[in-house]
């Protein structure tokens, strides 16, 4: 016979424990006439029993059920089902866990994050010890905070030798200038790029235009291209992040920017960048919308990754109206637009599909042109010119 001391030792569980089992009388001692309680060889063996039980993932009121009578083929199925639920469970926590290690794939964590919790991401990246700029690429491209670095190298290397940097051409550009009421005198256009935008907009008028983006060779580009061109004087670049715009209050005739909202957010950019506008001023933008309400599931699967935030056009004019802007006109970016940027990219992935084999940078953009290609029709940029309501 034990003490309760003595069958803790034995079976390695706190005198606490065997009490609790006790009170659901999973074993019963007896008490002698001293008080004490007393246990026997049985009671070790039920409780070498309980803990293989335990071990199989049971309950102790389950395993008092399966110890009480003929085994219960349901509750073990249905225990069985929980367990392999939570061991898929422990597996993703582990594959987290090792891939911030350094040891996986972060890709689909960051872009389900990016989906459920888009500005708390970019500030956990920043506390990472990201800057903005690299913290904005991760979000949006390499979604690896362990291969960022050979990401955005790779990503550059196909880029460096392109005009464009997305869709546009002159003529869109052109077309969203007429349809505003008067030419400005001052336009903040936020992520130039390597300056097509910024170009029509200084020959098509006589304004000082601010042109901003965070990569400096493409604002080193920008200003090679308008002092080839003589329009130097009608320039001003800044390496700045859009979403903290370091301008006065109502310094701006216009802000234009064509398919850089989405970085921060078009219902963020429009609230974020208002400030900055004069009273009675204009915001024009493009961003991808659907064309259609029954898009395919390779660009749903596409867009749900790139950019969760694509919307039907209706429901991003009413965004818009909800921001405070009065959307005055809107309208499809051109087809040429899209070939300006298309065409010339396709060609450069071939250029470097020899060299690049064993790129991810090179094999997304890769698949991205695939699928905007084969499913031109279901969406596109489109071109927004709104105005600021006092």
């Amino acid at each position: 016979m034990y003490k309760i001391s003595e069958l803790a030792t034995k079976v390695g569980l706190s005198r606490t424990a065997l009490l609790y089992y006790e009170k659901l009388q999973l074993i019963t001692g007896q008490r002698l006439e001293n008080g004490y309680r007393v246990y026997s060889d049985k009671d070790v063996q039920r409780l070498r029993l309980i803990q293989h039980l335990l071990a199989g993932g049971l309950t102790l009121k389950e395993c008092k059920v399966c110890l009480e009578a003929k085994l219960d083929r349901q509750l073990l199925k249905n225990r069985l089902n929980a367990l392999d639920q939570e061991i898929v469970q422990k597996q993703k926590s582990r594959d987290l866990l090792a891939a911030i290690l350094g040891e996986g794939d972060l890709k689909s964590w960051h872009e389900d994050l990016n989906e459920l919790a888009p500005d708390a991401h970019l500030d956990w990246l920043i506390k990472q010890g990201f800057c903005e700029k690299e913290a904005l690429r991760l979000k949006w491209l390499s979604k690896n905070m362990n291969e960022h670095d050979e990401y955005m190298a790779d990503f550059m290397k196909v880029f460096e030798t392109l005009e464009h940097w997305g869709p546009g051409s002159d003529v869109d550009t052109k077309h969203a200038l007429s349809l505003l009421p008067s030419l400005p005198k001052n336009i903040l256009e936020i992520g130039c790029g390597k300056g097509l935008a910024t170009k029509v907009l200084a020959e098509e008028t006589e304004a000082i235009i601010t042109a901003i983006d965070n990569e400096q060779s493409a604002l080193d580009s920008l200003t090679r291209r308008f002092e080839q061109l003589g329009l130097s004087k009608q320039l001003e670049t800044a390496n700045v992040s859009m979403t903290n715009l370091p301008f006065d209050k109502e310094s701006f005739d216009i802000i234009w920017s064509e398919g850089s909202a989405y970085i921060m957010g078009v219902e963020k950019a429009l609230a974020s960048w208002k400030p900055c506008l004069r009273a009675q001023g204009y915001i024009v933008l493009s961003d991808m919308v659907w064309r259609t309400d029954k898009p395919s599931k390779e660009a749903m699967a596409l867009w749900s990754q790139e950019y969760p935030d694509i919307q039907q056009i209706a429901t991003r004019v009413e965004q818009m109206q909800k921001a405070g802007y009065q959307v005055i006109r809107h309208f499809p970016q051109s087809k040429q637009a899209w070939l300006n940027y298309y065409e010339p990219l396709t060609a450069r992935i071939t250029e470097l599909e020899e060299e690049m084999t064993s790129s991810v940078a090179l094999s997304d953009i890769k698949h991205e042109v695939d699928i905007c290609t084969r499913f031109a029709d279901e969406f596109g940029y489109h071109v927004f010119i709104l105005a600021k309501e006092k």
